[in-house]
Formats: C-alpha cells, sequence, structure tokens
C-alpha cells in the first residue's frame, strides 16, 4: 500500500492550505486516443490558454493575485535561486502571447485544468514511487534530476518538497518535476494533484478537482481510485493498494 502525506512541517507553514488529489486508473495512451476525445482535449487547452486571461489583470506578472500569493508561499522555505510555481510559469508563457502547447494527453488535460482556474496542477505516475509520497520540509540531499536535465539537483537543506523514499519527486514544492516519477504516455497510475494556499478559493479548488477527473474519465477513458481534498485535519490518503 502507498499513501500520499502532508506532514506537520508542511502544515506548520501553511496551515490553511488545501490540496486536491485524485487517483485515476488506466489511461489511454496517445496512440489509442480517438480523434473525437483527442480534439476535445486540444480545445479544452486552447480554450484554458484563452481562459487565463481573466487571472491576468496586470501586465506586472507578479501584480496578478493568482501569481503573487505563490510569490508570498515562496519566501516561506529554502528555494533553489528563481525558483517559481508552476502556475507562474505557465501564465508567464500566456501573457507574453505564448500559449501552452500539447505534450501527451494526460498532460495536456491537467495543463488545462491549471491554466482555466490559475491553480498548479501536477501529476505522477505512481508505479514509479518508491514507498509513500510525502510533502514536507527536507533535511537535504534528495536525490533529484529534473525533466529535461542531465545532471542531478539535489534538493537544499529546509527545502519544500514533495519525495518518496528513493528521493524528491518534485522540488521547491511544485517547481520542477523528477524524470524518474514523471508522467509519460505509458503511465496507468496516475497520482493528480491541485494546490491552493488562497483559503478563499476553496470552492475553485473543488471544482477544478472535479474538472479534473471528469476529463480523465470521458477523453482517456481512466477509472477513479480515490479523490479527497486534504487539510490539516485531514492530511493523508491512500493512493495505491
Amino acid at each position: 500500500m502507498k499513501s500520499f502525506i502532508a506532514e506537520e512541517s508542511f502544515w506548520n507553514l501553511f496551515p490553511e492550505a488545501r490540496i486536491g488529489v485524485a487517483v485515476v486508473h488506466g489511461m489511454k495512451p496517445a496512440a489509442a486516443v480517438g480523434a473525437d476525445d483527442a480534439q476535445a482535449i486540444a480545445r479544452a487547452l486552447a480554450a484554458a490558454n484563452e481562459a487565463a486571461d481573466k487571472h491576468l489583470e496586470s501586465n506586472t506578472l507578479s501584480q496578478n493575485q493568482a501569481v503573487a500569493v505563490w510569490r508570498d508561499a515562496y519566501q516561506r522555505f529554502k528555494t533553489k535561486k528563481g525558483a517559481r510555481c508552476s502556475i507562474e510559469n505557465l501564465l508567464k508563457r500566456v501573457l507574453k502571447g505564448n500559449p501552452v502547447g500539447s505534450i501527451t494527453p494526460s498532460v495536456d488535460v491537467y495543463n488545462a485544468v491549471s491554466l482555466k482556474y490559475a491553480l498548479p496542477v501536477g501529476g505522477e505516475d505512481i508505479d514509479a514511487l518508491e514507498g509513500d509520497m510525502r510533502l514536507g520540509i527536507t533535511a537535504g540531499g534528495d536525490a533529484f534530476r529534473a525533466l529535461g536535465d542531465e545532471e542531478d539537483a539535489p534538493t537544499l537543506e529546509g527545502e519544500l518538497c514533495y519525495r518518496d523514499d528513493a528521493g524528491a519527486v518534485c522540488r521547491c514544492w511544485n517547481w520542477r518535476d523528477g524524470q524518474r516519477t514523471a508522467l509519460t504516455d505509458d503511465s496507468q497510475k496516475a497520482f493528480l494533484i491541485i494546490e491552493s494556499v488562497d483559503p478563499t478559493r476553496a470552492a475553485d479548488l473543488e471544482a477544478a478537482l472535479d474538472e479534473l477527473v471528469a476529463l480523465m474519465e470521458s477523453h482517456l477513458g481512466a477509472t477513479v481510485f480515490t479523490k479527497a481534498i486534504i487539510t490539516r485535519d485531514n492530511p493523508t490518503i491512500v493512493i495505491d493498494e
């Protein structure tokens, strides 16, 4: 059995945070996705790129609320220089007129949800995880190689990160995903996660999680193993048996 555990060191920093978690099984690879579903995913991603504009009231990226809350959050733990929340990176592309493009069907789905709601969304391959997935402050030195990199970049002391028994899974909370556990077109069990540090957006988080699961079911043929909102009072969920 594998679980996801948001540790006390995380809640000490972000007591009002809410984390949407869904585990889905049996996602179709790109070659098995029918033309109608592929077109629907493409439309959803295109519409989300346009919908992201409503979260960009200022041309100065850091002055937009969806970005500002994460800039503040990243001041509360040790980060690698220049690290930014994943939603900031997506919104930056939209602001510059460089829409987020297609990667794989599953990634396109969660990027569409991330852009539409201006919340960071990520996914990991559960079969690649070693033991439980944990979110908390680390002592540093966790093994990690980011997607697209050729060199290892271990975590820093005092860094907030997702990690399992083999090392870091995603560094600086939701900045860079690692190669070892990243979702691929062949992944069969996906751990999907949406994060919010703004307590006024609880309803947005729930809507985003519902939409993420619905898209995975309707267009990728996935089945839902579990879905929940993680809070300080409910910090653990089983993600694999």
